[in-house]
């Protein structure tokens, strides 16, 4: 039994907009304007999987690695996710075949140790499943940490063991230094790799930047200082740690520019960046800060334009007394930059206090916003609360393409050539051909649309996106009078300006 979201009157009326707006003899300007409000065409709609500490993953075979992943990405799919975020690489190890990590322990019980498939790939498995199902695949790395909760039992292959100066250890972690530039090397290193090898659509970095401070301990970083600070005061130490972080997320963004400049660098940074009692321009809250705890500037970063988008984690309830959800949200609505701006929605929470609507409403109404990335992905596999129904049935009630990254490259990919219908014995397709390429603006896939006879062919509106494929054809329905319109996208999910269009006609019982 399908279980919708608390605040039936909400849906009530969203259900009632989204009828008439169907209904296209009755349905006006205003009520299509509010349709595309509350179901818009573009929105980006994440979910994280993580892999550290989840023990789960190292007791699957390879079989039954596949099955329950293609499984799970079936039920996140049917919840409209466009959009995984696996990580990948949790202690400088790896779910995939690294050339210079070795396997991860979450993966199959013990460092080092291969799946018991000799061939089997995790992330090249995870990466064709998602596209398949017309998901993107954002690989998740952690940068610095090596080791957490305690573990020393690193791989003989490990970096560690290859240069043990690069590491120091704190609050039971061992971690890269962030201070010495050959870990910065490495790490760019790593990335080159997944990203010249797998056709991942995303790198993506949480906010495990400089670790959480622990009262009384202090990060020991005084050799690197001492020999890679000599320009900064010690009382000055702090902005060099932050000129360190800096230096890190500029090498990985050329790094992916160099490599394949469609693949886009995203963050999702601690939800506050500086409380207001530490600067002017901060957020009217009080907790932990990444500017100066974290030392990670994400508002740098999004000014210079090395990440392609910014997901904060915004974790709690609107009313915290210390951090609250709707002073946040607004607080990085406000930030002015070309950069796409998510939410990280905390899906336990919410569905704990019962603020799934309100959330969602605020997202789509501030204009800054272009999605959300919900976390964790289980807690939607479980539909806690009713949240997964909630999306299925008014949220994500319509596919939705992935925002253009159009500060990465604007130019439109061309037009489809020679649509046709072709009719069989098992129904009508359609096919087509691809438009000539594109500098960098290949076509990637394309988007079918289904107008009814007499139906305005706006392709403005979620409603009349009939499928997504990546195949220059698509099976669709003859069961009424209507017009389908093909476009093409490419890798920065730039449209077509125009789309080829064919009219069906409703074919006669006996033909």
């Amino acid at each position: 039994m399908i279980r919708i979201y608390r605040n039936k009157s909400y849906l009530y009326l969203f259900l009632w907009i989204v009828a008439l707006c169907l209904c296209t003899s009755c349905a006006s300007k205003r009520l299509i304007k509010q349709e595309k409000m509350l179901c818009p065409k573009r929105e980006f709609r994440g979910a994280w999987i993580q892999t550290v500490f989840q023990d789960e993953y190292s007791v699957m075979s390879s079989a039954s690695f596949r099955y329950t992943m293609m499984e799970r990405l079936d039920k996140l799919c049917e919840a409209g996710i466009n959009a995984i975020v696996f990580q990948v690489r949790p202690e400088a190890d790896a779910f995939y075949k690294s050339k210079y990590e070795p396997w991860s322990r979450f993966l199959t019980g013990t460092q080092g140790t291969p799946p018991d498939e000799p061939d089997f790939d995790p992330m090249a498995y995870l990466i064709d499943a998602c596209h398949q199902r017309n998901m993107e695949f954002h690989a998740w790395l952690n940068p610095y940490r090596v080791g957490a909760g305690g573990f020393r039992d690193f791989d003989g292959s490990h970096v560690y063991h290859q240069h043990p100066e690069w590491f120091v250890e704190y609050n039971n972690q061992i971690l890269f230094d962030p201070g010495i530039p050959e870990c910065r090397q490495f790490i760019c290193l790593v990335v080159k790799d997944i990203v010249s090898r797998y056709d991942v659509d995303g790198i993506h970095m949480d906010d495990y930047f400089y670790p959480y401070p622990v009262e009384g301990k202090k990060f020991p970083d005084e050799q690197s200082f001492n020999r890679y600070g000599q320009d900064y005061k010690p009382d000055r130490r702090d902005d060099w740690r932050r000129k360190n972080v800096n230096q890190l997320i500029y090498d990985v963004k050329h790094t992916i520019l160099e490599t394949k400049p469609w693949v886009r660098f995203g963050i999702s940074p601690f939800g506050i960046y500086r409380n207001k009692s530490s600067y002017k321009k901060g957020s009217l809250t009080n907790g932990l800060q990444n500017y100066d705890d974290l030392y990670a500037d994400v508002l740098f970063w999004m000014k210079e334009g090395w990440i392609d988008y910014c997901a904060p984690q915004l974790y709690w309830e609107t009313g915290h007394p210390r951090a609250d959800y709707t002073t946040l949200v607004h607080w990085w609505n406000k930030q002015k930059s070309d950069i796409h701006l998510y939410i990280g929605q905390d899906v336990a929470r919410t569905m704990k206090f019962n603020q799934l609507n309100e959330k969602m409403r605020l997202a789509r109404a501030l204009k800054r916003i272009q999605g959300n990335i919900f976390w964790p992905a289980n807690e939607l596999l479980w539909n806690n609360g009713g949240v997964t129904d909630s999306l299925k049935v008014i949220y994500h009630r319509y596919p939705a393409l992935i925002p253009a990254y159009t500060h990465l490259y604007k130019r439109s990919p061309g037009k489809i050539k020679r649509l046709q219908s072709q009719q069989s014995s098992w129904g009508l397709q359609l096919q087509w051909e691809s438009p000539s390429p594109r500098k960098q603006g290949g076509v990637a896939y394309y988007v079918v649309y289904r107008f009814l006879k007499g139906e305005k062919k706006d392709l403005d509106r979620s409603s009349a996106i009939y499928a997504i494929t990546h195949e220059p054809f698509c099976a669709v329905p003859n069961d009424k009078p209507c017009t389908y319109v093909v476009t093409a996208m490419d890798r920065f999910h730039n449209e077509s300006k125009k789309g080829r269009k064919i009219k069906v006609k409703l074919k006669k019982a006996g033909k």
